[in-house]
């Protein structure tokens, strides 16, 4: 069982960073691949960003490509997500989620990940 817990979320005008961290209570953490995501009210939740289990490989979303960076500190289980110039379009609840490695590589797609954490709503304002 992986407990996940994120914060670092607030409001923030248009153009401001917020930095969102997910700390996870399991005994290896670098048996997760990590991810990202976020939902806004009225639609589906979507990926952000995801991490392998080393930081070796990640991904990202279209939309956060050059504005968000996903990294993580394997001692202090911790993943975190830089978010940079914020849009009002990027107003959502950001979930992180873990993915075991025994289930194969970093994927971008929501069920494929086993555990996830309560939320942290973010707010953008124009």
């Amino acid at each position: 069982q992986v407990l996940l817990v994120e914060s670092g979320g607030g409001l923030v005008q248009a153009g401001g960073s917020l930095r969102l961290s997910c700390v996870a209570s399991v005994r290896t953490f670098s048996s997760y691949h990590m991810g990202w995501f976020r939902q806004a009210p009225g639609k589906e939740r979507e990926f952000v960003a995801a991490i392998g289990w080393s930081g070796g490989s990640t991904l990202y979303a279209d939309s956060v490509k050059g504005r968000f960076t996903i990294s993580r500190d394997n001692a202090k289980n911790t993943v975190y997500l830089q978010t940079n110039s914020l849009k009002a379009e990027d107003t959502a609840v950001y979930y992180c989620a873990a993915r075991s490695i025994n289930t194969g590589v970093v994927v971008t797609t929501p069920s494929r990940y086993n555990y996830w954490g309560q939320g942290t709503q973010v707010t953008v304002s124009s």
